[in-house]
């Protein structure tokens, strides 16, 4: 995403989360909110599409669309491999 983009996002999040039945959706499910959001950013990022992502990851095109609309939930080894696509290491923190 943007700079802009980020913005918007997190105004319309910070609005959407007033909303204590969004905000419970959102908790129960940020770890993937924030994993889809993370691929696309790093997609955005390198300029690749998702068939570009594909390739370079051994992966099928449509998992990593699945993945991007929450419609997988993908294995650690397979984010470690769109890491690799990408051209860069997961990292995994508690926060």
């Amino acid at each position: 995403m943007g700079e802009q983009h980020e913005d918007d996002f997190t105004r319309y999040l910070a609005e959407q989360l007033k909303d204590p039945e969004f905000r419970k959706y959102w908790e129960e499910d940020e770890a993937e909110f924030q994993l889809r959001l993370a691929i696309i950013d790093a997609r955005n990022e390198t300029g690749m599409t998702q068939e570009q992502l594909a390739r370079a990851s051994g992966l099928n095109q449509r998992v990593i669309s699945r993945i991007q609309t929450g419609n997988a939930n993908p294995t650690l080894r397979t984010i470690g491999k769109l890491a690799k696509g990408f051209g860069k290491k997961l990292e995994i923190r508690f926060v």
